[in-house]
């Protein structure tokens, strides 16, 4: 009865574990786009994180207004399956919006709100990536009672930032009257965390894939052409080599994993990082294994994240 009661604790973590594992968490703070969602939903991966941004509006003699900054945050939500952004402006009138891609209609739907303007009904936006443009439209009459619509575009997207633009335009849209623009700088990840905490972060994320034996995610921690140590064998390298010598481990199931550095050296865009590990195990007899060992590891910085290069360990005799 214990073990069946065990079994079921374990079927209930891992059920809801599974439904957060691409949720904003300490290794990802802005989530991850989950596998299953609609291949869209990497079309504003250039824009997860936070930027600095310089707002301008048109007066009502049609000047532009002085700028207004902003911070203007993107992350995935709903375990990777949407996108959530929301806007820290410093004349306080603060919005957001959840975006999500309907397959159905092969098209974004943007549900916008705003601080200044509360609603029972929610705005909506649709549009889709053109290129390297996302482009969104909703209906809305000119003051003169034309037909048309609010056209918003983010453009000159790079890792770097983005540009903004809201403007009128006709139902042909032959004609534009821009009302609204933005520039937005990446802040680079060491301005949220610093580099040592970051690659502390990836390692407690390698330890958690570990657990999980998610051997997709502990591929992806290393670089496309890391090398691994172990004991008693060659050098491995490459990910397909690295993922096969993670999976083909069998005769038991981890059930604990932790590393401790003991120090962080970062040089520009690598990084060596030294210390201990330790875990236990749980033999298919039933039995138990505790282990320790020291490890070495050369991080390299790929797209802003820090990923292993060279991975060394050995195990150490109690």
């Amino acid at each position: 009865m214990k073990l069946f009661i065990l079994g079921i604790c374990v079927l209930v973590f891992s059920s809801i574990n599974a439904q957060s594992e691409y949720e904003p968490s300490e290794a990802y703070p802005f989530g991850r786009p989950n596998p299953e969602a609609p291949s869209e939903i990497k079309d504003f991966s250039s824009l997860i994180g936070i930027c600095d941004c310089n707002s301008l509006t048109r007066n009502k003699d049609n000047s532009w207004g002085t700028p207004n900054k902003m911070s203007w945050e993107f992350k995935y939500i709903m375990n990777g399956m949407a996108v959530q952004d929301q806007t820290i402006k410093e004349d306080g009138k603060n919005s957001g919006s959840i975006r999500q891609f309907i397959a159905d209609s092969s098209r974004w739907y943007v549900h916008y709100y705003a601080s200044a303007s509360p609603t029972t009904v929610l705005s909506v936006w649709e549009g889709n990536k053109k290129e390297d443009q996302i482009i969104l439209y909703r209906k809305q009459k000119a003051p003169n009672g034309m037909d048309g619509f609010y056209k918003i575009r983010f453009y000159d997207i790079t890792e770097g930032g983005f540009k903004w633009l809201g403007a009128w335009v006709n139902a042909d849209e032959s004609f534009s009257f821009p009302t609204w623009k933005i520039e937005c700088t990446k802040r680079t990840p060491v301005s949220m965390s610093t580099d040592k905490e970051q690659i502390v972060a990836a390692s407690k994320a390698f330890s958690h894939s570990y657990l999980k034996q998610d051997y997709d995610a502990i591929t992806n921690a290393y670089t496309i052409d890391a090398k691994i140590f172990p004991n008693n064998t060659d050098i491995i390298q490459g990910r397909k080599a690295i993922k096969e010598r993670w999976s083909n481990s069998s005769g038991y199931t981890p059930i604990s994993h932790e590393i401790i550095s003991k120090e962080i050296i970062v040089l520009d865009n690598t990084a060596h990082d030294y210390g201990y590990f330790r875990g236990t195990d749980k033999n298919n007899d039933g039995t138990e294994t505790s282990y320790k060992g020291k490890y070495v590891v050369v991080w390299k910085k790929v797209n802003n994240q820090w990923k292993m290069y060279l991975d060394i360990w050995n195990k150490i005799k109690d």
